[in-house]
């Protein structure tokens, strides 16, 4: 298996999976039609199969192009995602699974970005779209702090350490940032923080991350460490969430880097959005 990160709008990461042994791909997130269908061709592979971790426009922007280009694709998301993501012909819930050439991939369910979120898990791997990003997570739209809490330490957290996670978007610098406001004295996010920046300065991707390194140095996975529990005021876990993702909503960061230039927003007034989506200025975690 070959996974492919392909950069679309200006932070956002599609994922070409590969199964070397048939030829036959499948996308994970298509925000764009157009770069998606340039590494298809470099890359000599069949499409089958877009898998659509939820909703939003920005992750099944290229669904449509995508469905002109290849007929009879499969389209996958969640079940109660039908009328929200264009050309949806497979749904699948926590427990079931897809096939992609020889590929078996497993679906979790993790609700609270949205109520249909789920996560792709194959060969150790897992799309985790905007539940779970590097050092950070999304934010809660549809679901409660409680859920979304549950969906990364339990649902996602269940999964084993060395689990490389591939994630929606290129935000890890500034979450490192608010990682490092909230545990200022954890030297991991110290040392993870300088390493991303030099990364980023290079121009290349933050992408996958491993489950270990997210326990380390992601506050929403740390909700009972000594420095997070305090700076979230104290409670339960899921109440320390809630008040260090409501910091996180009003945290002053940085802008990312564009993952690259000459992409153009959506024009105001087109439709941006599918039904249920969070409004066009927000975004999954600015």
């Amino acid at each position: 298996m070959r996974t492919i990160p392909i950069p679309c709008l200006s932070d956002n990461y599609a994922y070409l999976i590969v199964d070397e042994e048939t030829g036959q791909a499948g996308i994970v997130d298509p925000s764009e039609a157009e770069p998606v269908e340039r590494v298809v061709q470099q890359e000599g592979v069949k499409l089958t199969a877009i898998l659509n971790t939820h909703h939003h426009w920005d992750h099944i922007g290229g669904n449509k192009g995508l469905l002109a280009k290849h007929p009879g694709l499969s389209v996958y998301g969640h079940t109660s995602d039908s009328g929200r993501i264009d050309g949806f012909t497979d749904g699948l819930d926590m427990g079931g699974g897809l096939t992609l050439g020889s590929l078996k991939f497993d679906v979790l369910h993790n609700p609270g970005h949205t109520m249909g979120a789920i996560t792709f898990v194959v060969n150790g791997c897992a799309f985790t779209g905007d539940t779970l990003f590097a050092a950070g997570c999304g934010r809660v739209f549809e679901g409660t702090m409680e859920m979304m809490y549950k969906s990364l330490n339990e649902v996602l957290g269940g999964l084993p350490d060395d689990t490389k996670l591939y994630f929606g978007h290129e935000y890890t610098e500034n979450n490192l940032r608010f990682a490092e406001h909230v545990e200022p004295d954890n030297a991991d996010v110290q040392q993870r923080l300088a390493e991303v920046r030099k990364v980023r300065a290079a121009g290349k991707f933050t992408t996958p991350s491993t489950l270990a390194k997210e326990r380390k140095t992601n506050p929403f996975l740390r909700c009972e460490a000594a420095g997070v529990k305090a700076k979230g005021g104290g409670g339960s876990p899921a109440q320390v969430f809630g008040a260090i993702r409501g910091m996180k909503d009003r945290f002053r960061g940085t802008p990312s880097r564009r993952l690259r230039c000459g992409v153009r927003a959506p024009s105001p007034g087109a439709p941006l959005l599918s039904s249920g989506s969070p409004p066009s200025r927000q975004r999954s975690d600015p």
